[in-house]
């Protein structure tokens, strides 16, 4: 594609515009009426909580079904997603960008007293329209911040899905195409299976939703976590068979850590006296756990999901570093991150923290940071 086509292709179409509001509208929808396990939040500052229907996997599921049945009837192309993705992208991204404003100044005119509404205002218009005014801002019943994310980790699922679409009419699914995609579809439907765990992340207890986390759910993860899918889908690359099983190694490694660390992390909040690798938990404080992978790293979870993200990288080879822009990524953010949980917790748990980073000395790898 030349450099006018891609200009061309940067101006949102209205064909763009039908995809992405269908797309959001069927999740608006299927998120309101599905049944699903009702999760309840972590409790807020104000001794409030938040409940979350957790159906994504259920919304999933029929929209997959719903999609195979219009390539079926012909009434969609498999690869509708990857013949307009620089327009999707467009579109996508002044969408988010309409929305953050709206937040923000919605925000500003709220006079809410809960936690999840209040506005939270600095003066500094580039740093409350980028990290947001609200908790957990609603529109029409529906938890925006919630919502964005599944959307988001869904539409990473489906345009892979067209991508693997076009690789295989053209005949060019090989291997190393075929790696990739089963190991991002394990970890996104996984994300939904396990979905409920989403409830305790930092980025729904505490981070306000702004432009950082529209745009990181909305374009960021679905566009730019793809991006092995479109290199592979102009570039050939054959793995042999040793690479291909060091390949499945790291990813599995990688997802035992992450999930495992994630479920642990979650179980504990729900009920403290949980057994954890067969045994009671070791406490520090009374608050902080430093059993199974706690006790390994304190952010063992990081680990997991670098792991993991270079396993998404690996089909492509090393001819390129495109590839690896995600894991590079990841890596930077989830150091920065690491830094900012580090900073808050000391505050928040202060003598207990010190006493913690003693017996957990190991940030994210052990034995190396």
């Amino acid at each position: 594609m030349d450099a006018a086509a891609v200009a061309a292709s940067l101006v949102p179409s209205w064909s763009a515009v039908l995809v992405l509001f269908s797309y959001l509208g069927y999740l608006a929808a299927a998120g309101a009426v599905l049944p699903g396990k009702l999760v309840p939040g972590a409790v807020l500052p104000d001794s409030s909580r938040l409940h979350y229907r957790c159906n994504g996997l259920l919304s999933l599921l029929l929209l997959l079904v719903l999609s195979a049945l219009g390539v079926y009837m012909g009434w969609m192309s498999p690869t509708v997603i990857a013949d307009r993705g620089i327009e999707l992208l467009s579109t996508t991204f002044i969408f988010s960008v309409i929305v953050t404003f709206l937040l923000y100044y919605s925000g500003l005119r709220s006079h809410h007293k809960s936690s999840s509404l209040k506005p939270h205002i600095t003066g500094n218009f580039i740093q409350d329209w980028w990290l947001g005014v609200q908790l957990n801002p609603h529109f029409m019943g529906v938890d925006l911040k919630f919502f964005f994310v599944r959307a988001g980790m869904m539409a990473w699922l489906f345009i892979n899905l067209s991508l693997f679409a076009k690789s295989y009419l053209a005949g060019s699914a090989n291997l190393s195409v075929i790696l990739y995609q089963f190991f991002c579809a394990w970890y996104i439907v996984d994300y939904f299976v396990h979905e409920e765990f989403m409830t305790s992340t930092w980025d729904i207890i505490a981070e306000r939703l702004g432009f950082m986390l529209v745009f990181g759910d909305l374009v960021f993860i679905p566009f730019t976590f793809t991006i092995q899918g479109w290199w592979l889908l102009r570039n050939k690359v054959e793995l042999s068979l040793l690479a291909a099983v060091v390949n499945c190694f790291i990813f599995v490694i990688g997802y035992l850590v992450f999930r495992g660390a994630n479920k642990q992390k979650h179980i504990f909040k729900k009920n403290p006296k949980a057994l954890i690798w067969g045994k009671p938990p070791k406490l520090v404080g009374g608050k902080l756990l430093v059993s199974g992978y706690w006790g390994i790293a304190r952010h063992c979870n990081y680990l997991g999901d670098i792991l993991l993200a270079l396993s998404f990288s690996l089909p492509c080879g090393t001819s390129s570093v495109i590839p690896y822009f995600y894991p590079t990524y990841l890596f930077i953010l989830l150091i920065w991150r690491e830094r900012r949980d580090e900073a808050r917790c000391s505050e928040k748990y202060k003598e207990i923290w010190v006493e913690y980073c003693k017996l957990v000395p190991w940030r994210i790898f052990p034995y190396v940071y």
